[in-house]
């Protein structure tokens, strides 16, 4: 009987080994699954993610794009205004000049000539003056027009950066 009794209990020792075996296998492979099952979704929202901010960069580099391309417009706008006040004010400095040049008093009494004299000299400074002042008038008025341009190029940017930002924010 000895025999039977150690044979049973190696019988049952090799069972109970076998199926704590078995049970180890099966719960690794549950461990894998559930494994694989994380990292796949960790891959998937990684790939979300990227996809995500790409769209998210590309919408930003469109936004400043279309920014540059209307604050180059208005640049060409305003440089077209530039030129045109500039030719508007050198005729009025060439007018000026004539007008200075001919406002002398021609005659025969030398008291006359030399107050026609004196208001030709004072219309000269007059005129030049007027042509330095016309002339610095244009030059404030394109800075003040290209750094108009470039703040609201500027101001249009971060508007479209902010925008998508307060839309992200409210969905959260």
């Amino acid at each position: 009987m000895k025999g039977w009794a150690i044979l049973t209990f190696a019988v049952l020792l090799a069972s109970h080994g076998a199926a704590y075996q078995h049970g180890r296998s099966v719960e690794r492979a549950n461990a894998g699954e559930a494994s694989a099952q994380r990292d796949s979704g960790d891959r998937l929202a990684e790939v979300i993610g990227e996809r995500s901010a790409r769209q998210e960069e590309q919408r930003r580099a469109a936004a400043q794009e279309e920014a540059r391309a209307h604050a180059q417009e208005e640049r060409t706008i305003a440089d077209a205004g530039a030129v045109d006040a500039d030719a508007a004010g050198q005729r009025l400095r060439s007018e000026t000049t004539q007008f200075a040049a001919a406002v002398s008093c021609p005659g025969q009494d030398t008291a006359v000539i030399a107050r026609g004299q004196t208001a030709t000299r004072a219309a000269m400074v007059l005129s030049d003056l007027f042509a330095r002042a016309d002339e610095r008038a244009g030059e404030l008025a394109a800075a003040l027009d290209q750094a108009r341009v470039a703040g609201q190029q500027c101001e249009r940017e971060y508007d479209a950066l902010v925008a998508k930002r307060a839309a992200v924010s409210a969905r959260e």
